[in-house]
């Protein structure tokens, strides 16, 4: 059984109506991540424009005391969600598969407007990053089978330390 290893979180909410009182996949993705350990030590709602989700995931990524990144919203398939465009270009590494595994995983409880989902994960300065789309539902699926199992075998290098 691997160690447990508490992890330094940031929980980045994206989207235009959004704010803290209206945030039920940032409160999940929070709620899940101290659930399993974690400390969520930056937390953030925040609206779609590109530019300002590319400089909030670049100051996370940068900094030393964040060691993983989990957006919801401003994955879908329009043109103002912008998370994965704003990410993309600042992974090292993607996770690939983690998208569609993820639309495998929803399909069953959303149906097929996941398909608009572009969900993706990587590494960007030892940090792990994952974009979500903003339903409640599927960052919990996302949480419980795959987030948490990935956190636990494959942790980002960046300032570990064993709980």
């Amino acid at each position: 059984m691997p160690e447990t290893i508490s992890l330094r979180c940031a929980v980045l909410s994206v989207s235009g109506p959004r704010s803290a009182g209206r945030d039920g996949a940032g409160d999940l993705l929070a709620a899940r991540a101290a659930a399993a350990g974690h400390s969520v030590v930056r937390r953030v709602c925040m609206g779609d424009a590109v530019s300002d989700v590319r400089q909030m995931l670049s100051d996370c990524i940068a900094d030393p005391e964040i060691q993983v990144v989990l957006t919801s919203g401003g994955s879908g398939f329009v043109r103002r969600n912008a998370v994965p465009d704003a990410a993309a270009g600042l992974l090292e590494q993607e996770i690939r598969g983690f998208g569609d595994l993820l639309q495998h995983l929803v399909y069953s409880a959303v149906g097929s407007t996941i398909v608009q989902s572009r969900a993706l994960a990587g590494y960007a300065n030892g940090t792990l990053v994952f974009c979500l789309p903003g339903v409640v539902g599927a960052c919990a699926l996302a949480w419980d089978r795959i987030i948490s199992a990935q956190l636990t075998l494959s942790p980002p290098k960046k300032g570990l330390q064993a709980a």
